[in-house]
């Protein structure tokens, strides 16, 4: 299983041209390759953007 999980984690962050291209248009700069791929994986929707961001404010400033 642990081999298994290795193969399949070196075959996801090996380059490949397909992978370069599509990366290039869509790419951040400054990140991995491999963190670029986590990129829209989850989606929020504005609410829960703003529930979040009224979370942290509270926890910041309620000390």
């Amino acid at each position: 299983m642990v081999q298994a999980l290795l193969t399949s984690i070196q075959q996801d962050t090996r380059p490949t041209q397909t992978t370069a291209l599509s990366s290039e248009a869509n790419s951040i700069p400054g990140l991995d390759s491999w963190t670029q791929r986590l990129v829209g994986v989850i989606q929020l929707t504005p609410e829960d953007t703003n529930n979040s961001y009224v979370d942290y404010l509270e926890e910041k400033y309620s000390q």
